[in-house]
């Protein structure tokens, strides 16, 4: 018996690196490092291709890091470009879609929220604003988190009575709502202010949140004053609320920018083989907040190249400020800022300042990187040790790295939810956390169907869509749990053995049911496992604490989704069950009749008469809202 022959795996290394140079160009460009099973492990740009590939072609004078690199190469991709700048910025785009193992990544690509005053309408509408710019008006920020958006909306509604009501709303209007009666609005939905009086006032706001708020508060106290001299003691106290409001919105987060107008400040630090980047914003003289990254990086790459790279992914999709303050020199500043410019089509400066009120707010955004890294790393000691110990007391092979806890959540059966919550080394992955809309009819108090459906969901779409060691590439957590917990005693976990047979999973899982204990006393569950008897933790033990706490985020997250869903449920449209209206048939009969219920008392030939709504679709309304 022959052997059949074996095909040799493709060559790699520096000899393959070797024959892509000599036709490479001495032109600006990026280049892809590719391993044999065709993932990209690692990209790069260049002002010159052919004489930065070529330094790959002599691995024992690079670092340890770069020799791996370059012993996994098996083929390399190139594009070539018009300037560096073009090069760099491609690079990012590139890093962020692929994210390459030897690259630095950031790996929380959040979005953040600007404040909008939305011009598309007679009367503006000052609202939080995210995603993608297509309403016409006047965006500021970013800020840092929602809550800074809505306790900074909160403020200058006092201060310049604007609307944020819809404009659905404001066209169903026939007297002033609540905002009016408590100063929050100037009412120009019934025009208890005029249109023309309503824009001056949309523009002292536009002025305030571009930085002039000097001019506007020294207007509004001028106001103030002529109205007290004359004797309009009503006008002068709302201007002076007005003023109040000001004052309180400029008093709002934290370290405050006397001769910054505008600047994105980023500081990094390092510790443990990790790092943390800080970004604060400040607008207008401002602190719109700040937020902390870990990039993942590795540990032998120094500060400045990290932070270069970070910023070069940060701003990939978002605009950058006129002044950008670093801790620490880049390489090639004078490219990273011709970069950032053509981006957001104006001059961005980059300053590594040295001393005065510039080099405090950077200073200011370092402390804070280094405080945010500290707890991570005290917080990920800890759940190690958590984790550790998790698996002494269930007979786990190893610590776990993901575990799973399930719960639901209905009255009577109505409105059912299913809730998985995730924990690991990082504590709670709220990014993984899931809920279930219970499909099937579920009798009432039927937890074990309930439980059946969410488990026999989620592992078949897991089994059909992820393989075994798959892992979420920005947070590193594995996408199949080694532990699931399940809210319930004996009856629970067997209907979970059952749909675990039924799906034949390629991964062993460790399922654990909690009891609750004897009159539902924290402290005395019990644990039911598969091939064991039910046993209980010691009282004090910090593994009892730590599950407690797992299964108290799953009630927690559990019943919130459930109100939330019951609530959505009691507010829904009556207009929403009828088959054939959009967003738009809904809107144009809103406007025209002010409520739902009067659409519902409308006359057939009054709904034929609403514009976009044709006779046949009057009469499927009418006969909705008529059956006999």
């Amino acid at each position: 018996m022959t052997e059949e022959p074996t095909t040799p795996p493709p060559p790699t290394g520096a000899e393959v690196i070797r024959q892509f140079v000599r036709t490479l160009p001495s032109a600006p460009g990026v280049y892809r490092m590719i391993d044999a099973q065709g993932e990209v492990m690692y990209v790069g740009k260049a002002r010159n291709l052919k004489a930065r590939v070529t330094n790959y072609t002599r691995p024992e004078a690079l670092e340890v890091r770069l020799q791996r690199m370059i012993a996994a190469t098996a083929s390399m991709e190139f594009v070539r470009t018009e300037t560096e700048s073009e090069a760099l910025l491609l690079e990012a785009n590139l890093v962020k879609r692929l994210k390459p193992r030897f690259n630095v990544l950031l790996r929380d690509d959040k979005s953040f929220p600007y404040i909008l005053i939305a011009t598309d309408h007679e009367a503006p509408e000052l609202t939080k604003h995210r995603g993608t710019r297509r309403r016409q008006g006047h965006y500021f920020g970013p800020f840092a988190s929602a809550t800074a958006v809505a306790r900074t909306i909160s403020s200058l509604q006092k201060a310049f009575l604007l609307r944020n009501c819809s404009d659905s709303f404001y066209a169903a209007r026939t007297r002033p709502c609540l905002q009016y009666q408590i100063k929050r609005c100037a009412g120009p939905c019934t025009r208890e202010i005029s249109l023309e009086d309503y824009a001056e006032l949309v523009d002292e706001a536009r002025q305030f949140l571009s930085g002039k708020s000097d001019s506007v508060r020294d207007h509004l106290q001028r106001d103030m004053n002529q109205a007290a001299e004359q004797l309009d003691f009503e006008r002068a106290a709302l201007l002076r609320d007005r003023l109040s409001a000001l004052a309180l919105v400029q008093s709002q987060g934290g370290a405050t920018a006397r001769n910054v107008e505008e600047a994105d400040v980023f500081a990094i630090h390092h510790e443990g083989g990790q790092f943390c980047v800080q970004v604060f914003f400040f607008r207008a003289y401002q602190n719109w907040g700040n937020y902390p990254y870990r990039p993942r990086a590795d540990a032998s790459l120094s500060d400045a190249e990290v932070l270069e790279a970070f910023i070069a992914q940060f701003y990939e999709n978002r605009t950058p400020a006129r002044l950008v303050l670093l801790s620490h020199e880049l390489s090639e500043p004078e490219l990273m800022s011709e970069a950032l410019a053509s981006r957001a089509g104006r001059k961005v400066s980059i300053e590594v300042p040295q001393r005065g009120e510039k080099r405090d707010l950077v200073n200011y955004a370092l402390t804070n990187a280094r405080e945010a890294l500290g707890r991570q790393l005290a917080e990920s000691s800890s759940n190690r040790t958590l984790l550790e110990g998790v698996a002494n007391c269930f007979g786990l092979d190893e610590p776990p790295r993901r575990i799973e806890v399930y719960d639901n959540s209905h009255i009577s059966g109505t409105n059912a939810v299913g809730a998985m919550i995730v924990a690991g080394e990082e504590g709670f992955s709220k990014k993984h956390y899931r809920t279930f809309n219970i499909k099937s009819d579920i009798v009432a108090g039927d937890d074990f169907g309930m439980m059946r459906e969410v488990l026999t969901r989620r592992f078949a779409r897991l089994a059909s869509e992820s393989e075994v060691d798959a892992e979420d590439e920005q947070t590193g957590m594995p996408d199949w749990p080694d532990v699931v917990f399940i809210d319930g005693g004996a009856g629970q976990l067997n209907a979970v053995r059952q749909v675990i047979a039924e799906l034949n999973l390629p991964k062993e899982v460790t399922f654990i049911g909690i009891a609750k204990g004897e009159e539902r006393d924290a402290g005395r569950e019990k644990f039911f496992m598969e091939g064991k008897d039910p046993f209980m933790l010691p009282h004090r033990d910090p593994v009892l604490y730590y599950v407690q706490r797992l299964r108290d985020e799953a009630h927690r997250f559990a019943i919130g989704t459930h109100r939330a869903k019951r609530k959505k449920d009691v507010i829904s449209n009556p207009l929403d069950e009828i088959e054939g209206i959009g967003p738009t048939r809904k809107r144009a009969l809103l406007n025209h009749f002010g409520s739902a219920k009067a659409v519902s008392r409308a006359s057939f030939d009054d709904l034929a008469a609403v514009p976009g709504i044709s006779r046949t679709m009057a009469q499927q309304i009418y006969d909705h809202f008529n059956r006999v």
